[in-house]
């Protein structure tokens, strides 16, 4: 009976845990979610004057600074398991993101697509995708 009642506190602590990592997590992405479309509405126009480049150049380095803050804060707080987890998300949305490149390239050079239009939205997708990878991965592997 005793080892009944450890497992349900420990499987209770572990949910709490499991729920303050995540939502750290999403406090720390806010500022990722935030600049990505600014950074992408910012970048969409093709006829830009030199302040709207400085602009959309700022925006996207602050956007880059914010993403590897959120992975460096995430790794430190991750045990080696959800490390492995996160990196092979990371490299499975990784190889999307090259493929959808390579892609796009291709219709670019076939004119039927400008490319500097669909970069962006690439690399905001990879990232998705890197993000929807490891949740449910994380989901369904405890």
């Amino acid at each position: 009976m005793e080892w009944l009642l450890y497992f349900r506190v420990m499987a209770k602590q572990q949910d709490q845990v499991t729920l303050a990592a995540r939502r750290a997590v999403l406090i720390d992405g806010l500022p990722v979610a935030v600049l990505g479309p600014v950074a992408l509405a910012l970048g969409s126009d093709p006829d830009q004057s030199t302040a709207q480049k400085a602009w959309w150049i700022a925006a996207t380095a602050v956007f880059a600074l914010a993403v590897a803050w959120v992975l460096l804060r995430a790794f430190r707080r991750a045990d080696e398991y959800l490390r492995k987890i996160q990196l092979e998300s990371m490299a499975i949305a990784f190889a999307a993101v090259l493929v959808a490149l390579q892609v796009a390239t291709v219709l670019d050079a076939a004119g039927v697509i400008q490319l500097h239009q669909l970069t962006q939205l690439i690399l905001l997708g990879g990232v998705a995708t890197w993000l929807v990878i490891a949740d449910l991965r994380t989901r369904l592997h405890r």
